[in-house]
């Protein structure tokens, strides 16, 4: 067994300066359980808790705001650590759906929150992990020194996409929203490693068909286009197929090893994608963050929602490797190691 100092030895390659100063969330108020769902389905009871690995989850209802409840993850990030929404210089909106096709997202969660009008904003969309390649563009613009400190926020409504004819994905979702605020910081944390690849054989497996010009009324479309599709075996087996040497890419350009690695995030996908996590990648509970059974399933706010819980439970060690990790529709494989 190596020493500790062996063990936590810093990466021979240099930070991308980046100081996460503050994470937030918020849930809509409708807790609804994988009990209730047996009796609207039509299931034994335990069905839908077997299938899915889901206790409870939060389903926002059909008049709730996309972009309000993102203003609440922001107002809850800005509260912990108790800074003025005047001192972001910029918004991100880091997630799979946006709010309409018009105007970007990132301006409906701008006119939503307590940030002041002429804030930059812009949007960024690699599905279910979106917050990954957000924080890797947010710390590139403040090490150019653009802007000072950035907000990122992924919020999404996936109950509103749910085909609850397709019981393989309709059991797995929740709905809910994160946020992180970010500066450059003083270089002792950062990013390690980013990598991002995306397998464009897989992009059908996962969709939802419409919201843009490939099925819309001109071009043609149908209500089923709205909602979410999945090929969910064929998709898991594309998935399990890359991951382990995606895994193996990334700790190499990180210079860390996986048992370095104090503390994995992975996007909340299923039971079935974190049990892969556990057994095929080795990555011990100790080291997990697995919040899926009381959240589910909630698309690009998974990952930035476990950073929070990370938080929380004071799993973000100064000093110490953190990896966040993900698969999503595209095929993509995103994940990042940073110094929190």
């Amino acid at each position: 067994m190596p020493d500790y100092q062996e063990k936590h030895q810093a990466p021979p390659r240099g930070l991308i300066p980046l100081k996460i100063v503050s994470t937030g969330a918020a849930l809509p108020p409708n807790q609804v359980t994988s009990d209730e769902l047996d009796i609207r389905l039509n299931k034994p009871a335990g069905y839908v808790a077997s299938r899915s690995g889901i206790i409870y989850r939060y389903h926002a209802d059909n008049q709730a705001s996309q972009a309000g409840l993102g203003a609440a993850a922001l107002n809850d990030a800005l509260q912990r650590r108790r800074i003025d929404p005047a001192s972001i210089d910029l918004l991100i909106y880091a997630s799979a759906i946006p709010v309409q096709a018009l105007p970007y997202s990132a301006s409906h969660l701008l006119k939503a929150s307590s940030l002041p009008a002429g804030t930059a904003c812009f949007d960024i969309n690699s599905s279910c992990v979106s917050f990954i390649p957000a924080l890797q563009v947010a710390a590139g613009l403040l090490n150019s020194h653009a802007f000072r400190r950035i907000a990122i926020v992924s919020t999404e409504l996936a109950s509103r996409g749910i085909d609850w004819d397709d019981e393989e994905s309709s059991l797995i979702f929740g709905d809910g929203a994160a946020c992180a605020i970010v500066e450059r910081g003083n270089g002792d944390s950062g990013i390690a490693a980013c990598l991002l690849e995306t397998w464009p054989e897989g992009a059908e497996l996962c969709e939802i068909r419409a919201g843009g010009t490939r099925r819309n009324p001109r071009a043609g479309l149908e209500a089923s286009d709205f909602l979410f599709h999945m090929q969910g075996k064929r998709l898991f087996r594309q998935a399990s197929g890359l991951i382990e040497d995606y895994l193996a890419r990334l700790l190499q350009a990180s210079g860390y090893r996986l048992d370095q690695i104090a503390t994995v995030i992975p996007h909340q996908a299923s039971h079935l994608s974190l049990e892969h996590i556990r057994k095929r990648l080795k990555v011990t509970p100790q080291q997990l963050i697995d919040i899926y059974r009381y959240h589910g399933n909630q698309v690009a706010a998974s990952i930035p929602t476990a950073l929070h819980h990370a938080a929380l439970q004071d799993r973000l060690p100064a000093g110490r490797p953190v990896m966040l990790i993900g698969t999503a529709a595209g095929l993509t494989l995103g994940g990042m190691v940073l110094i929190p």
